[in-house]
């Protein structure tokens, strides 16, 4: 016998989570790609690439928060840090 007292599925709840979880996954991968990019900068690089790896670091710290904060578009203010460290990786390293 089916339960009748049960109340009916909140539609609009459930697409809030979905979204920021899908909000989150995508922040939260490019955040990852960015700490390993600031490793690389750790890593391989001399003194200038050590500094910029810092600086980079919190400033994914602060694009990441921003980006969580946005809702749908947040993955941009990570990315263009991420592209930032991709470049000074390439030419301090």
């Amino acid at each position: 016998m089916s339960n009748d007292t049960a109340s009916a599925m909140d539609y609009n709840a459930h697409e809030q989570t979905y979204e920021g979880f899908i909000n989150f996954s995508k922040v939260g991968t490019v955040a990852v790609l960015n700490i390993v990019l600031c490793l690389i900068l750790f890593a391989f690089g001399g003194t200038a690439a050590t500094v910029f790896g810092w600086l980079m670091l919190i400033a994914n710290l602060i694009a990441t928060a921003v980006g969580l904060a946005l809702g749908e578009k947040g993955w941009i203010a990570p990315s263009a840090v991420f592209v930032l460290s991709g470049l000074l990786a390439i030419l301090t390293v």
